[in-house]
């Protein structure tokens, strides 16, 4: 659809061996800096996730609806009156709260968003994150950390040794080569909870929807 890798996340490299791992269900395209030319190197990591999981949307839901750019993004989120009519064209960077209202205007979807003070209580998410990919199996935003970076979750590892976060991170910049590729250079990578900023707070999205798929 797009000419981007396809689910990344399927690299023979991620496998996990013990305990129980759920993982995003349907497909869904890799949006990451500069994909299509526009440069948001520094401040569009919200967007590019958020596009990833619109791509999710256009795959796996009969909406018809296309993945917006970044200046439709904008532009729907002040349309909302969400941000102020100066928000458009700028380099201003989004969060979970905006994906969830731009996921809601385009698909009718809802998400539920859901707040960790800090990093090191990430373990109590740990049944929510089970629950949506086992329910829902759509794509996940996550932001925080210190300089409010954005990433896709598209799955979760509940192992012996604790819990672990399949992360699709949006801040590559080049042209994709591989999966395999993007696995060995930490694009995409499993990351335990316990590599989180501990200091730092985190905001996520989940879209409330199942893929085609899923439905039973």
């Amino acid at each position: 659809m797009s000419g981007l890798l396809t689910n990344i996340h399927e690299s023979k490299e991620l496998l996990k061996d013990s305990g129980n791992t759920y993982l995003v269900s349907g497909n869904y395209d890799y949006y990451h800096y500069l994909c299509d030319g526009f440069d948001d190197r520094g401040w569009g990591c919200g967007y590019r996730t958020l596009q990833t999981i619109c791509s999710w949307m256009t795959y796996n839901q009969s909406c018809g609806t296309q993945v917006p750019s970044i200046t439709e993004i904008q532009e729907i989120l002040v349309q909302l009156e969400d941000k102020p009519k100066s928000f458009l064209k700028s380099r201003q960077w989004i969060g979970s709260f905006e994906v969830c209202l731009v996921i809601d205007k385009l698909y009718d979807i809802p998400c539920k968003i859901v707040h960790v003070n800090h990093g090191d209580e990430l373990q109590t998410i740990v049944d929510v994150l089970v629950n949506h990919f086992d329910k829902f199996g759509s794509p996940v935003m996550m932001g925080g950390d210190i300089d409010a970076s954005s990433k896709g979750i598209m799955g979760i590892h509940v192992g012996h040794n604790g819990a672990s976060l399949l992360v699709v991170d949006p801040h590559y910049v080049g042209k994709e080569k591989t999966k395999e590729f993007l696995f060995a250079n930490g694009w995409v990578k499993w990351q335990r909870l316990t590599d989180f900023l501990s200091s730092s707070f985190y905001n996520l999205c989940l879209p409330q929807v199942k893929a085609q798929n899923k439905i039973r």
